[in-house]
């Protein structure tokens, strides 16, 4: 992809931007209380998930939100809608804990909870899209946005990651389907340029077939239906890619064995196979997480040992950044984001009902564009560059975070008006 600079904000990502996830309203709240508890079906859940579709879909529209959700408030969590529904992958409810990597945060979580095991997937046969993720949900948004705004919805999606790095290259597949995860070679260089100044390159060279080049195949298909639908905005939400910003993982990843670099390789690669040869008026964007559940963290640290690689490698048009608080280190990292993508800063957190100073954001978009500034780049095209978001969903499992509705509304009205005062054509 040329690195020519981005052009927004006709289309995504637009100025004011949220993850994806929503607080679930009252109603769908209290029906998956019942569902929980035994007391309803899930196809009693329906009528009630149609009608809070609807309300978010409203109160969105009502603050200026352009890139419309549905709130994912049809998953019970994030990760929900992909795979499940693919061939070559089982569900197992209760999976020995010691079949998942400690290292991972979220997982020593689950050990010092006194857990012995979690559900989850395993790969025993070739991945194959049977049938789809998320087209259902597309089709329900299109009946309830205007025509000329289904192409700004946005469909969330889990990232290809996520089922593989709860156990690694060892015991996320049978051998027997797929023998390993080294499908590529990556080259990475410096191209010199007159004024001393350089661009960031990187070749990479397929080997063989493994589990990502299937799983990437399925996505790929996915996003052909949707786009054929309409569908012009796709969202992958990765807590992976932070992992690889926090030492005490880094460092279990080298105690059991593991090179953090090559697995970091081929995570990028998994996203990779996703979004290759994409239309290009498909925008594509990566949510980088550090966890979310019910306003919990699992990791902390900048993005400072992953940029210059992910920032650059990974084939994907924005990247949702979080910046809400000092676990989240400063914008020095952003130097490395090149020219050809966009960067929605998650500045106002998600997880907490403190409401951020209109002032202070301002202030700190300003600071991410200094920061960006190369001799490349002017302050001025840096902050063309730039959106502002929430740092995470507002729920990314149905329980959502300890915020209520009206401290949501408060928040994403907030982003709308910083917006405005940053940028002329937020509008």
């Amino acid at each position: 992809m040329p690195n020519a600079p981005a052009k927004i904000h006709a289309k995504p990502p637009f100025r004011a931007e949220h993850v994806g996830s929503l607080i679930r309203p009252r109603p769908l709240y209290e029906k998956r209380c019942e569902l929980e508890e035994g007391k309803c079906s899930v196809e009693d859940l329906k009528e009630v998930e149609d009608d809070a579709v609807k309300h978010v879909v409203e109160l969105q529209r009502s603050l200026g939100i352009r890139s419309i959700t549905d709130g994912e408030v049809k998953k019970a969590s994030f990760y929900d809608g992909v795979f499940e529904k693919l061939e070559g992958m089982v569900f197992m409810p209760a999976r020995p804990l010691n079949e998942f990597k400690r290292y991972m945060p979220h997982i020593a979580m689950l050990y010092a909870a006194g857990l012995s095991s979690d559900a989850t997937f395993y790969c025993n046969g070739k991945i194959k899209r049977t049938k789809p993720f998320y087209v259902d949900e597309f089709k329900a948004l299109k009946k309830v946005v205007p025509p000329e705004e289904v192409k700004n919805i946005k469909i969330n999606m889990c990232a290809p990651g996520w089922w593989h790095h709860r156990h690694g290259s060892d015991l996320s597949y049978d051998v027997n389907v797929y023998k390993n995860d080294s499908a590529y070679l990556s080259i990475r260089y410096i191209l010199p340029l007159p004024d001393n100044s350089y661009i960031y390159r990187c070749l990479t060279i397929e080997k063989q077939l493994n589990s990502f080049d299937d799983l990437g195949a399925a996505y790929r298909e996915e996003f052909e239906e949707l786009y054929e639908l309409g569908c012009r905005n796709i969202q992958l939400d990765d807590p992976v890619f932070a992992f690889f910003c926090y030492p005490p993982t880094t460092s279990g990843m080298k105690e059991a064995g593991e090179d953090p670099e090559a697995l970091l390789d081929t995570y990028i690669y998994s996203i990779n196979t996703c979004t290759k040869n994409r239309p290009k008026d498909l925008h594509v964007a990566v949510h980088i997480c550090r966890g979310n559940y019910k306003g919990l963290h699992f990791c902390e640290g900048g993005y400072a040992p992953i940029a210059e690689k992910v920032f650059n490698e990974l084939d994907v048009d924005s990247l949702f950044l979080e910046f809400d608080d000092e676990r989240s280190g400063d914008f020095a990292p952003l130097k490395h984001v090149p020219l050809n993508k966009n960067v929605v800063l998650g500045l106002v957190t998600s997880k907490t009902s403190n409401l951020e100073s209109l002032d202070e954001l301002k202030k700190r978009v300003h600071e991410a564009a200094t920061a960006m500034e190369t001799p490349l780049r002017s302050k001025e095209a840096a902050l063309n560059q730039l959106c502002i978001s929430p740092q995470c969903g507002f729920a990314s499992v149905w329980q959502g975070n300890p915020i209520t509705e009206e401290d949501q509304k408060k928040k994403l009205e907030l982003i709308v008006e910083t917006a405005k005062q940053v940028w002329q054509d937020s509008e």
